[in-house]
């Protein structure tokens, strides 16, 4: 069912309400002053473009009259004020680029700047994955409630939007200015078409105003319904190339395990499934957009000679001279220029609306998940100490109900429980980035958490190293030395070697420059989990005996989780995730039972 004009109006002014949402903040911004006063310059220039067309439609008309009439002085002199209405019009058009270039810059680089600290602020990078994961497939009408690829959306969407809403609002302007200034100029060109029927005389003035409202018009409405499938499929278009390049870095990033298990023919399978799925879209795209072009350079080729067909006879019957049939032709040209903007542009603004859906869609997740989630009482604690805390997975299934917590500074703790119990969840929620747990958290300040798989940015070893501080706050003999106890003494001397070292490094040499970061630190509260499960025994006690020692220096605890026995030899108490029957008290899947570690497990 086609949509109504009342949907058709509703769903305009939907798009007009993304637009601004996306655009007033930058306008508004700290540099608001900069953004109008470019703004307002290139307003200016666009206006001085028709200003300079104007000119130019003139000048044709006594331009060639000129010729026709064999008037040599007139010629030359003509020739001399087109110099000066050239030399203007390059200069504005040099002008306009310049400015327009310039706006869309910086209000790209604002725009990227105030959405990468929206994204990074309070973790919100990592609870639009795990509200991305959680949502239920299929939702959305085949698209995803919450934004795909935010990577894509700050690179490429914000430079697409920028860049269209700024070339496609100003192409509206220097339409509506040009049809305002020229439609007059047409009129008063035009004459009046006289006709007689039914044996009375009838006259319609400026005949070629009418036609070329009635020709765009007309053309408006077959561009609209040929090219109303491309809003679609070019947002359909972006996503898909986006999860292509995403699998492309996956392999790059998982080159080793893939090599290892010899799963390059799988990847090349779905590396070949996403592309397959690219070029369909893709050309589904292109078909619809061959449709396009077939209509608008039919519409735009007949609109050369449509006001020669009209002007013809009044020039043959002497009623106008050659140079106003010229300036009839540019003006009719530059009218149903002005007039078949949309017809012109169309696949553009099928770009445009698609990236700006997609933004906002994004912006609108932000806002959601901003908020910080669990408050934590780091301020004056000496102790870990929770109450109430109940933590459910994304679906809402709660894995631990109403847990009281409390460790006291020197009682290490291990946890243990079933594989897929919720250990990794339980210190989510003791740092305070797992949206789905409530309660309240109360944790010391100088405390790090250690994830199984440590993150290690590409760059120079130091930084890596020294990550997430800056690397200047350590001397080279404290870097060095932190290496050698995290017995990595071979990357010593490699300080200032930059290299992709998540490839490099394996998997155990990456946890050890992990456990070196923490030596390096020294937290007085350290959360570790399975830090040592790439490791041999001899190293993981050594390396557990130092952190251990080091948690004792500065007054604090470690709370580590482990499969291995061999670890309860450095924790003095054991937490165990228990299941629990269906049915049990707060209908948590597990219980947190407290007994005594084994005193040595080698």
């Amino acid at each position: 069912m086609s949509p109504t004009v009342n949907e058709r109006a509703q769903t305009f002014l939907q798009v007009v309400r993304r637009v601004l949402t996306l655009s007033a903040p930058y306008f508004r911004s700290e540099e608001k002053w900069r953004a109008r006063s470019l703004f307002l310059g290139v307003i200016a220039l666009n206006l001085g473009t028709v200003y300079v067309s104007v000119l130019l439609n003139d000048w044709s008309r006594v331009f060639y009259d000129a010729l026709q009439n064999r008037n040599e002085p007139v010629f030359w002199n003509q020739l001399l004020r087109f110099t000066y209405i050239a030399m203007a019009g390059i200069a504005v058009a040099v002008f306009k680029f310049y400015l327009t270039q310039l706006l869309q810059v910086r209000w790209r680089a604002w725009m990227t700047r105030n959405y990468l600290s929206r994204w990074m602020a309070n973790r919100t990078f990592y609870r639009l994955e795990l509200a991305r994961y959680a949502q239920k497939p299929g939702s959305a009408d085949g698209k995803q409630a919450q934004p795909d690829n935010p990577d894509q959306r700050i690179q490429e969407d914000m430079q697409l939007f920028t860049d269209y809403t700024v070339t496609l609002s100003m192409g509206i302007l220097n339409s509506v200015v040009t049809l305002v200034t020229f439609i007059g100029i047409l009129w008063g060109l035009s004459g009046q078409f006289s006709f007689k029927f039914d044996g009375q005389e009838f006259t319609i003035p400026g005949l070629m105003v009418w036609v070329a409202v009635i020709y765009c018009t007309v053309g408006t409405v077959i561009t609209h319904f040929i090219g109303r499938p491309l809003i679609g499929l070019n947002f359909q278009q972006q996503r898909l190339e986006a999860d292509f390049r995403h699998h492309l870095v996956r392999v790059r990033e998982y080159s080793e395990a893939i090599a290892l298990d010899r799963g390059e023919a799988v990847e090349g399978k779905q590396l070949d499934m996403r592309f397959s799925s690219v070029l369909r879209n893709y050309l589904s795209l292109i078909r619809q957009q061959k449709n396009l072009v077939l209509f608008t350079a039919s519409f735009g080729q007949l609109a050369i000679v449509f006001p020669f067909f009209l002007a013809a006879p009044r020039f043959f019957s002497g009623a106008i001279q050659f140079g106003e049939v010229m300036q009839i032709g540019r003006a009719f040209n530059t009218v149903q220029d002005a007039m078949s903007w949309f017809v012109d542009n169309y696949d553009r603004v099928a770009i445009w609306r698609a990236t700006a859906d997609r933004l906002t869609s994004f912006d609108d997740a932000m806002r959601t998940h901003e908020a910080p989630v669990t408050p934590l009482g780091r301020s004056g604690a000496t102790d870990l100490r929770t109450d109430d805390l109940t933590i459910a997975l994304p679906d809402g299934t709660p894995l631990l109900a109403n847990a009281a917590i409390a460790v006291q500074p020197g009682q290490n703790v291990l946890v243990q429980g079933p594989s897929g119990s919720g250990k990794s969840t339980l210190f989510r929620s003791f740092a305070g980035i797992w949206p789905f747990s409530s309660g309240h958290v109360q944790i010391p300040e100088n405390a790090a958490f250690m994830p199984q798989r440590p993150y290690v940015p590409d760059g120079t070893l130091r930084d890596a190293l020294a990550y997430p501080e800056p690397a200047e706050k350590y001397g080279d003999d404290q870097l060095r030395q932190a290496l050698t106890d995290a017995l990595l003494p071979d990357l010593a001397g490699r300080l200032d070697d930059s290299d992709a070292w998540s490839q490099k490094l394996s998997g155990g040499e990456q946890q050890r420059l992990a456990i070196a970061r923490v030596l390096l630190r020294k937290p007085a509260w350290l959360f570790a989990d399975e830090i040592t499960s790439a490791l041999d025994a001899q190293a993981e006690s050594t390396l557990y005996r130092r952190l251990g020692a080091m948690v004792q220096a500065a007054g604090g605890s470690m709370v580590s989780i482990a499969h291995r026995a061999a670890v309860g030899e450095f924790h003095g108490q054991r937490w165990t995730l228990v299941p629990q029957a269906d049915g049990a008290a707060g209908s948590a899947r597990y219980r947190l039972e407290a007994s005594a570690a084994p005193a040595s497990a080698t």
